[in-house]
C-alpha cells in the first residue's frame, strides 16, 4: 500500500444542530471547528442538518407540508400553457 494518499482516519464529533444533539464517531471529514467532548479532549466538529435524533423516521414526528398550496402554485405558474387542456 503506498503510503501519504490515504486521509486520516480520526475521531470527530457530529452535531446535529436541529436537534442540539451530537455524537462522537471516526471519520475521514476534517474541519477547522473544534468541540470539547465529555472526556475532556478536543475534537474536530462537524455540523449536520439531520440525524436519527431530528429525522421524521426515527422521531416518528412528520410535518405535512400544504400540498394543496403547492399544487395551485404550479397549476397558476404553468396556466398559460396547454398543459392542463383535455384532448
Amino acid at each position: 500500500m503506498k503510503s501519504d494518499i490515504h486521509p486520516k482516519y480520526q475521531q470527530v464529533v457530529f452535531k446535529d444542530v436541529s436537534a442540539d444533539w451530537a455524537f462522537l464517531s471516526r471519520s475521514t471529514l476534517t474541519s477547522k471547528e473544534t468541540i470539547t467532548w465529555e472526556d475532556g479532549k478536543e475534537y474536530p466538529l462537524i455540523k449536520v442538518d439531520i440525524s436519527s435524533a431530528s429525522h421524521p423516521f426515527y422521531t416518528g414526528k412528520q410535518k405535512f407540508l400544504d400540498a394543496a398550496g403547492r399544487v395551485e402554485k404550479f397549476q397558476k405558474k404553468f396556466a398559460g400553457g396547454n398543459y392542463f387542456k383535455k384532448k
